[in-house]
């Protein structure tokens, strides 16, 4: 896993087209406090070729989210938002454009640390 830096994030958003027409393909609670999503994602930076990514959130302090067998049927057409709001990471699905507003997403993390790992579609 590489830590995904503040200064990364616009960058990391663009790349992977702020996950619009993705595939959210799991959710694994490791700890109340570690949470890995892992999604299907096209990468810009390998001409659109469909890749996997797992963010991995650490210092949970609140989420809302569903079952895996649900995750399926997420409407993901708008995408996702990552964002850093004071010295949090929050994540949520839809057009989530600050704290507040990800909050009242279907499926949220809101986060002290976040790490990602990219693998084979």
């Amino acid at each position: 896993m590489k830590p995904l830096r503040l200064d990364e994030l616009p960058a990391f958003n663009k790349r992977f087209s702020s996950f619009k027409d993705a595939e959210f393909r799991s959710l694994n609670i490791i700890s109340p406090l570690q949470i890995q999503a892992t999604f299907a994602v096209q990468d810009s930076a390998r001409a659109y070729d469909w890749i996997t990514i797992t963010l991995e959130f650490n210092g949970v302090n609140d989420a809302k989210f569903l079952e895996n067998s649900h995750l399926h049927l997420i409407d993901m057409s708008d995408g996702a938002n990552l964002l850093k709001d004071e010295n949090l990471f929050a994540f949520g699905i839809g057009e989530c454009y600050n704290i507040s507003t990800i909050k009242s997403a279907s499926c949220y993390i809101v986060a002290n640390t976040l790490k990602y790992e990219e693998g084979l579609f």
